[in-house]
């Protein structure tokens, strides 16, 4: 069995495709993912300050990672389009190092799981605040992004071993 065989994004000539899971049963998916973005320790005063130019960091990014989850499809090629029943954005400042930690837990009951929208939550409410705090602090540093847990479908649950995760978290 080669390396391909094991992917199933690959069909037998080893081109990438969307693979079809219309035959696969209808289950309740969740996924949470997190990740966070350090910075220097006057950007996360002006941010919980409220004193940022831009606005509302924390509420726009929070916006930013929900609107992710429903485009992941379009930015991930060989994603499918989900009919998503739950986002949840957490955005929470903590120091040393100061940083803002984001959480994302997504749902729905589908044929294919909802990790990669998670991710994209995370990714892009951080993202949203390097672009909301750049002018003050281009040094912030995306760290740390990864799947915490999934839920459903044929392999059930999985769960990353939390001794392996940085405090952060």
């Amino acid at each position: 069995m080669s390396s391909l065989d094991s992917l199933n994004h690959f069909n037998v000539l080893g081109e990438a495709h969307m693979v079809d899971v219309g035959e696969k049963t209808v289950t309740i998916r969740a996924a949470l993912a997190v990740g966070e973005i350090v910075m220097a320790v006057a950007t996360l005063e002006c941010i919980e300050s409220g004193r940022m130019g831009k606005g509302d960091v924390l509420g726009v990014a929070r916006i930013a990672a929900i609107q992710a989850t429903k485009k992941t499809w379009e930015l991930i090629p060989l994603a499918h389009p989900l009919l998503l029943t739950g986002v949840e954005v957490e955005l929470t400042p903590a120091y040393d190092p100061a940083r803002i930690v984001c959480r994302s837990e997504v749902r729905c009951a589908g044929q294919t799981g909802v990790e990669m929208e998670a991710l994209t939550a995370v990714s892009v409410g951080l993202l949203t605040i390097y672009d909301m705090c750049k002018a003050i602090d281009r040094g912030m540093l995306l760290q740390n992004i990864r799947l915490l847990r999934k839920d459903g479908g044929k392999t059930g649950l999985w769960e990353r071993d939390q001794r392996s995760c940085p405090p952060s978290a």
